[in-house]
């Protein structure tokens, strides 16, 4: 499996990965997974495998030295394989690079296996967001300081 940034040939790829990784109010539309790529402060990286996009990660810098993980997505087939790990890997090294020092997610309230990854890493619970998804679902805000 290698990393690499993101290419406009990629969209399509994974516009159809956000939506195989989550339901209906959870995933993004084409419109707004497009808007975060493209956002100035923004960095994409995209797992690949045998010529295949398996997984991908969009953060963006904020203001106040701060990341935000706007999505990870792993194709169901590849997860525990280390894909995650490597996505998160690269966006915490970039992080770090920028002299950024606190990196942020949301995940949702009922996905545990995610927020146990999240944890793995040394990332936080801090806050719950009440109907943070268009499906009215809440998400917990998970942090990790960056050293």
């Amino acid at each position: 499996m290698e990393l690499r940034p993101f290419i406009a040939a990629d969209l399509r790829a994974l516009y159809e990965i956000d939506q195989a990784c989550f339901p209906p109010g959870i995933s993004y539309s084409h419109e707004e997974l497009v808007k975060f790529i493209a956002q100035p402060n923004s960095k994409t990286w995209v797992a690949v495998e045998d010529g295949r996009i398996i997984g991908f990660l969009v953060a963006e810098r904020q203001p106040r030295r701060v990341a935000h993980i706007i999505t990870i997505d792993v194709l169901e087939a590849w997860r525990r394989r280390g894909v995650g790990k490597a996505l998160m890997g690269a966006a915490e090294d970039w992080a770090g690079r920028q002299g950024l020092h606190k990196l942020y997610l949301e995940t949702a309230e009922d996905n545990v296996t995610a927020q146990r990854f999240y944890e793995s890493r040394g990332y936080r619970k801090v806050d719950v967001v009440e109907h943070y998804y268009s499906n009215g679902s809440a998400a917990w805000v998970m942090a990790k300081r960056i050293a």
